[in-house]
């Protein structure tokens, strides 16, 4: 996962923890850099967040681009990562996994299984590129923050990457099923949202039992697309339609407009 509130985005480029182990045995996480505190990535708990290095998908509002390719040797080594968190036993309560997209990454598993050793609860940012892999960590999870960027037939607009609305929707399936806390949210901008496609979306996710659901108005901060930073809007969504989406679910927050 997973461009308005550290809820949604990578809080900066936080340096690596000092190295004091030489590896850590089963794990190979690609982290890209590391969070060391925050109150708003996971609802309710002060956290770490890791972000895991590589994402499949292009979109243009992506907040962390330098986190998009996998270069061919870890920025963090996995072992210094455990070796802070191991630190910081009694001063947060959870590990939270975000990118880049960290179900890419064959490594996340173990490197959950680790966290949880540790005492921590463990949270997930995800586009949902990679459903299998998704379902098989989601019993390991206690929050999971899930983006759907768009109805399928709209996703590749956003990713630039064809068929990608298919595993985001099995992925969505998979969260609702496995009864996992989660927030499901969609980033708009009006070059690639207009208020009805923001409203069959939103009427789609509460027909598929969606209950928790964010609206995120973009945002410029480190997007290196220069078309959708030209863009300058005011009254996006307009209340209407924030006021419809009220009624669709239990639980509607706007961030940001």
């Amino acid at each position: 996962m997973k461009p308005v509130s550290s809820m949604s985005r990578p809080m900066g480029r936080a340096g690596p923890p000092p190295a004091v182990r030489a590896d850590a045995p089963g794990v190979s996480l690609k982290v890209g850099g590391i969070t060391p505190f925050t109150a708003t990535d996971f609802p309710g708990k002060l956290s770490a967040v890791v972000f895991v290095q590589g994402c499949p998908w292009r979109c243009g509002y992506c907040h962390n681009p330098h986190l998009q390719p996998r270069t061919p040797h870890s920025p963090v080594a996995w072992a210094e990562v455990a070796e802070f968190l191991s630190r910081r036993k009694g001063l947060i309560d959870a590990v939270v996994f975000s990118g880049g997209e960290p179900t890419m990454d064959p490594g996340l598993e173990p490197a959950i299984h680790e966290v949880r050793r540790l005492g921590f609860q463990t949270g997930l940012h995800s586009g949902g590129t990679h459903p299998a892999r998704l379902r098989r960590v989601l019993p390991l999870l206690d929050w999971v923050g899930l983006d759907i960027k768009a109805n399928a037939a709209g996703y590749e607009r956003i990713t630039r990457v064809r068929g990608s609305g298919a595993p985001a929707f099995e992925s969505l399936r998979a969260v609702l099923e496995s009864g996992v806390n989660h927030e499901i949210r969609s980033t708009i901008h009006p070059h690639l949202h207009d208020e009805d496609e923001i409203r069959a979306l939103a009427r789609h996710l509460a027909g598929a039992g969606v209950t928790h659901y964010a609206l995120q108005v973009f945002r410029p901060t480190g997007c290196a697309d220069a078309q959708l930073n030209s863009l300058r809007f005011t009254d996006y969504p307009g209340p209407g339609l924030v006021a419809e989406l009220e009624r669709l679910f239990p639980h509607f927050i706007l961030r940001g407009g």
